[in-house]
């Protein structure tokens, strides 16, 4: 085995690093700097490999195609397991196995599983560099794939290195793509350990360890120990002309618009607001000396979906995979362009689609995979905040809970209070798509948008939330959202897009306490006239739709979060239940005095 000199001399790095050789047995080893010649070394040795596509450099400079087996085109959360030393801690909606079983288990398949290859060591950090909200981890990685992910989604290298110095407190994160067999790919956190062992996968939700594994697994086991929240939110900055800022974090499940809203451009009726990206998918949160909750995006790059994003959905994320971007299983024009369902212009007469194969119009399947990526640096963003960086987080105004519902869920709601505003969270349903392999359509709940990325037992999760507030002096206020109301006819009910910086400004102005609302039985919604539609070419009968809220909706909705919650034990808070009870005795005095 060639070991290059290890540059660090951390001695709870190196000689973890030794033992994990010794257990897979690269031929050489690779301590990756972060630098731009290694980049450049790297990406030529992907391309000799096939593993990377050069694509058109100059219509997309610096830009590289990946196609990935076919049977490793998602997460696969059938796979996916919290081992902790009771089943108890991981919760039911987790899949568990204990650490013992699977460090044996895992152990035998990374047995040998990097002969003949190099074992690559990133070190790197999840947040900004020196901020002490930021956390150290390092992945073993024996995929060049991986190396070049990470260093777009990480501060990755040497800095890294110097940032973590002499501790033992860093992630330790193991990975081998093996022979991307789906009966050998597990994807396996182990809090009490803070390490993550991922094997037989090649696709970025399973392997770039810093982003949903750590970030947001085993980030949100920390956050519940430490005392802060790791969260599947993006983060915005509202800015009015005159200069106020106001930040909001925002929670969708996948498919919802998430990376849309975090860079959206607002219509030409609100000339001089300006929307600032913090980032597009995860938070770490504190409470802040003055009593705030203060966010950092953990992440330096977007590893959005490809699908579906343009210049009439969202023009910055357009221009930010324009340079530097990997394409996961997207089409290729012949002129080595990438193309994907729901671009811009007519569909290309010809494509290579995402395995490989050619494609024209009258094919049967998807020329993009409907899952297909893009891994691109933050710093390409337009919006990007100034403070993206900044190690001690912005200030969190409002906090947003939105799904795809296509009845019930208003346009926009506020909670009435932090209890009331977690048990939205808590309850959160959307409806299935395609970036989690299952059925499409169907209403899934889906707590704080953290089913499948909570580290630990859902119930735990939902009371450590809870007791947040009694350390937060100036909580921020919280809302539902749902651009995906549909009216009878099965149209939306709402433009979506852009235009919900109409709905976001009714946010920002009710955090800030300046404008009204109508109270419901759940939550304040807009009067009449507090949402700005002006410009909008919609009727005002439309928006009342999308404003509605039906008492006997409300009222199944109620029954089945009591089935959710029924299905998660005696771990939910008792005062979640009751919030529960306290609104279906709402909805049933209401309808009761009605029919008087």
């Amino acid at each position: 085995m060639i070991t290059a000199e290890s540059p660090t001399k951390n001695v709870h790095l190196e000689s973890w690093v030794a033992e994990m050789a010794r257990l897979t047995k690269p031929d050489r080893i690779v301590w990756c700097d972060g630098s731009a010649e290694e980049a450049a070394r790297l990406t030529a040795v992907a391309t000799s490999e096939g593993i990377l596509e050069p694509l058109n450099q100059e219509k997309l400079p610096g830009c590289h195609l990946h196609r990935s087996n076919p049977n490793d085109v998602a997460r696969v959360e059938n796979l996916t397991f919290i081992c902790t030393p009771t089943k108890e801690e991981a919760g039911p909606t987790n899949n568990w196995m204990p650490p013992k079983d699977a460090y044996d288990k895992l152990g035998k398949l990374f047995d040998g599983s990097m002969k003949g290859k190099t074992m690559y060591v990133i070190p790197y950090v999840m947040g900004p560099i020196g901020s002490p909200m930021s956390k150290v981890g390092v992945e073993l990685t024996d995929s060049v794939y991986v190396v070049l992910n990470m260093r777009i989604m990480t501060r990755m290298g040497a800095r890294a290195l110097a940032m973590l110095g002499a501790s033992n407190d860093f992630n330790r994160g193991l990975h081998s793509v093996l022979d991307c067999n789906p009966e050998r790919r597990f994807i396996c956190h182990f809090p009490q350990d803070n390490t993550i062992w991922s094997v037989g996968s090649g696709y970025g939700g399973n392997v770039l360890l810093g982003k949903k594994c750590l970030a947001l697994r085993i980030g949100s086991y920390l956050g519940k120990k430490e005392g802060w929240l790791a969260e599947h939110m993006l983060i915005l900055g509202v800015e009015s002309p005159e200069g106020e800022m106001t930040y909001v974090a925002a929670a969708f499940p996948s498919a919802c618009g998430k990376t849309n809203f975090a860079m959206m451009i607002p219509p030409k009726r609100f000339k001089g607001w300006k929307i600032w990206t913090v980032g597009d998918d995860i938070a770490w949160m504190r409470v802040g000396e003055d009593g705030r909750l203060y966010a950092i995006n953990p992440e330096a790059g977007y590893f959005g979906v490809a699908p579906g994003t343009s210049n009439d959905s969202n023009p910055n994320a357009m221009k930010t995979i324009s340079r530097d971007t990997l394409f996961t299983n997207v089409a290729r024009t012949p002129d080595g362009d990438v193309w994907w369902e729901g671009k811009d212009g007519p569909t290309p007469h010809e494509l290579i689609d995402w395995q490989g194969r050619p494609w024209t119009p009258r094919s049967t399947e998807k020329a993009a995979h409907p899952n297909s990526r893009f891994t691109a640096p933050a710093t390409n963003n337009p919006c990007i905040s100034r403070f993206s960086d900044d190690p001690s987080g912005v200030p969190i105004s409002a906090i947003v809970f939105g799904g795809r519902r296509a009845s019930t869920i208003p346009l926009v709601m506020q909670a009435f209070n932090w209890l009331n505003g977690v048990f939205y969270g808590a309850t959160l349903g959307s409806e299935t798509t395609a970036a989690a392999t299952g059925k499409v359509g169907v209403v899934r709940r889906d707590p704080f948008a953290m089913l499948p990325f909570c580290g630990y037992n859902m119930g735990e999760y939902f009371a450590h939330w809870l007791g947040m507030q009694s350390r937060l002096l100036n909580p921020p206020k919280i809302f539902m959202v749902n651009w995906f109301r549909k009216d009878k006819a099965g149209k939306f009910l709402w433009p979506g897009f852009g235009e919900n910086m109409r709905v976001l400004k009714w946010i920002v102005d009710r955090a800030r306490l300046r404008v009204g609302g109508q109270e419901t039985p759940f939550g304040w919604v807009p009067k009449a006239g507090d949402l700005d539609l002006s410009g909008l070419d919609i009727h005002h009968d439309r928006v009342d739709d999308a404003t509605h809220v039906d008492l006997a909706e409300w009222k199944a909705e109620l029954e089945s979060q009591g089935e959710f919650f029924a299905s998660l034990g005696t771990s939910v808070p008792r005062v979640l239940e009751l919030q529960r009870e306290l609104l279906l005795a709402r909805v049933d005095a209401i309808r009761a005095a009605e029919h008087h």
